[in-house]
């Protein structure tokens, strides 16, 4: 009926409170972003294709085979006909002493001489090996859809032995559960930015830029394809380093606005991020790049806030 309202509960009744957003910060955290791309042997293996076919063919031929048009050329595929080319943390540590520390992780690590274990299986089991020894409170946007998803996909396909990740408690409260959707363990923000209201769920991008925080930039999901193959894996990493970072800021936004963290120690733990990308910088200066960005769209954001 046109203006009927759902008949409040008795005063009898005990009415649930649901909290929004996560309900929690734990000393150590990880907000992590994973780029990964179509996987040219999976689409020789399953599409029945020769082992001459070159890795760009492959590739154009998996994306015409789940649905590519004009107007789409890359749809999205299925993660596990995927490779993940390379993950970024941002770690949080609050240590005994009550300082808090943050680090930049990424692999595959780089080394000095350009060289590195680039392989997916390194990458695979070094992060989930890494996650279930330590066991921080895992924070992503989409990661229980995707990241988390591809992920567990791959370390099967390379027969990865991780029972210290994989372990889940009787119930969820009981210990840390990377899979329960909801928990506190893996803080999916993309859940919690749209919390069963509608189908308005906003993109990294748009929640970022609208919060003065970098989205986007010069790199978008779609193109780290066409990266890899031009043998630009710098240029992937930069893009993931960008991503975690923004997630990170998201998170750090929606703990602030839940309450987990006052104003003050909001602008304090913002500077912590300053002072990461300044510490990086020196042999990551794409990062000061993160930075500009980062001004540019605070002011802009700043603005409005104090026209409105």
């Amino acid at each position: 009926m046109v203006g009927s309202r759902k008949p409040l509960p008795p005063n009898n009744h005990k009415v649930k409170r649901v909290c929004v957003v996560f309900k929690s910060v734990k000393n150590l955290v990880w907000a992590f972003d994973a780029e990964w791309i179509p996987d040219p042997p999976a689409g020789r293996l399953l599409y029945g294709l020769a082992q001459d076919v070159d890795d760009r063919s492959v590739m154009q031929e998996m994306w015409r085979r789940n649905g590519a048009t004009e107007a789409d050329p890359t749809p999205y595929l299925k993660t596990v006909m995927c490779r993940l080319v390379s993950i970024a943390v941002v770690q949080r540590q609050v240590h005994r002493d009550g300082r808090t520390l943050l680090r930049l992780l990424t692999l595959p690590k780089m080394d000095a001489d350009k060289t590195a274990d680039t392989s997916e299986r390194h990458i695979v089991e070094t992060f989930l090996g890494a996650l279930g020894d330590r066991q921080p409170q895992l924070v992503g946007f989409n990661s229980l859809a995707a990241d988390l998803r591809i992920l567990v996909q791959r370390g099967i396909i390379h027969g990865l032995h991780l029972p210290g990740f994989a372990r889940r408690p009787n119930k969820p409260w009981e210990g840390v559960d990377y899979f329960f959707k909801g928990g506190e363990s893996h803080v999916d923000l993309k859940d919690h930015a749209a919390p069963g209201w509608g189908s308005g769920t906003p993109s990294l991008h748009e929640l970022a830029v609208l919060s003065g925080i970098p989205g986007k930039m010069d790199t978008h999901g779609h193109e780290v394809p066409q990266l890899w193959l031009e043998g630009r894996l710098e240029a992937i990493i930069a893009y993931n380093e960008f991503d975690a970072l923004t997630t990170y800021l998201i998170w750090l936004r929606m703990a602030c606005f839940v309450g987990l963290i006052n104003l003050a120690q909001y602008e304090l733990e913002q500077k912590l991020v300053v002072d990461l990308i300044h510490l990086e910088a020196g042999g990551k200066p794409h990062l000061l790049k993160y930075l500009a960005e980062w001004d540019r769209l605070s002011g802009i954001c700043g603005r409005i806030g104090q026209a409105g």
